[in-house]
């Protein structure tokens, strides 16, 4: 996970954060994730990405991830992430908006109210 200069490479911060978002589904809607993508057939693709490296991932790090959810559309949302280290600094903070979509066409969908429902209680700013 770290280049030659001892600090995370920036992919790995964003496979890192999808990590986090995938896992997260289960939690906040009751749903694993790939249980919508397969099962459901929805995915939620981003569309969007505004991020901000605050100070360096480096060797030894313990990474406490902060995911919410700042605003669900009808067929949208806008997830918040930061990643802190064990002295509770700001390593990187990340908006992300993802559209719900059909997996067998790739067309956007209204989000369905059985995941809606979790993502409206995830919602804070």
């Amino acid at each position: 996970m770290l280049d030659m200069a001892g600090i995370a490479f920036y992919p790995r911060i964003f496979d890192l954060a999808h990590r986090f978002f995938e896992e997260s589904w289960n939690e906040i809607c009751g749903f694993d994730y790939s249980h919508i993508i397969g099962e459901m057939k929805i995915g939620f693709p981003v569309v969007d990405i505004k991020s901000e490296f605050h100070l360096p991932f480096r060797y030894g790090d313990s990474v406490t991830a902060t995911i919410w959810i700042s605003k669900v559309g009808n067929k949208s949302c806008t997830w918040q992430y930061r990643f802190h280290n064990q002295n509770k600094e700001l390593l990187w903070s990340s908006e992300q908006v993802t559209v719900c979509v059909s997996m067998i066409d790739m067309t956007s969908l209204v989000i369905p109210d059985a995941l809606r429902n979790g993502l409206e209680a995830c919602k804070h700013e």
